[in-house]
């Protein structure tokens, strides 16, 4: 018995002994997220809440992915926001401007109090992370049939 039970603690005790510490903080981007309710949107979207503003860091990082042909309605923030786009290919368009395609490795800063939408193209998924802090005030609903507009003047997808 004794031979037994001493190997098995001989490998055991490294185990417990380098373990990784409980009191990180930890989340994965890597993680597609839950699932939105359909209320500024039309189509399907998944969300990750990655970090939460607090008083020690000011801003929110939330990854969203989009699936193609989703819409999401205009909308403004009370800060800045930057969106990083992580994968696929989507649409971003700012009131009064023309849209575009945003693609991988894009960066975008949208700033305070601009209304703006951004989401996937009509053929393409899109995910990527928005950072901002303060509130998201929704100003208008980006209807199928401006959407498909939109894709049709951009038609690169």
């Amino acid at each position: 018995m004794m031979k037994i039970i001493c190997p098995l603690l001989f490998l055991c005790v490294p185990l417990f002994t380098f373990a990784q510490h409980t009191d990180y903080q930890i989340s994965s981007y890597l993680y597609q997220g839950t699932k939105a309710p359909n209320t500024h949107y039309i189509g399907e979207a998944w969300l990750n809440s990655l970090l939460r503003a607090d008083e020690t860091i000011g801003y929110n990082v939330t990854k969203a992915t989009f699936r193609a042909n989703s819409t999401l309605d205009w909308h403004k923030h009370t800060s800045p926001q930057v969106l990083v786009i992580l994968e696929g290919l989507g649409y971003y368009q700012e009131r009064g401007k023309e849209p575009i395609i945003i693609n991988v490795g894009d960066v975008i800063k949208c700033d305070q109090d601009t209304e703006h939408w951004h989401t996937s193209s009509k053929k393409n998924d899109i995910t990527y992370l928005a950072i901002y802090s303060g509130d998201t005030i929704w100003t208008e609903v980006v209807s199928q049939e401006y959407y498909d507009q939109i894709a049709e003047h951009l038609k690169k997808d």
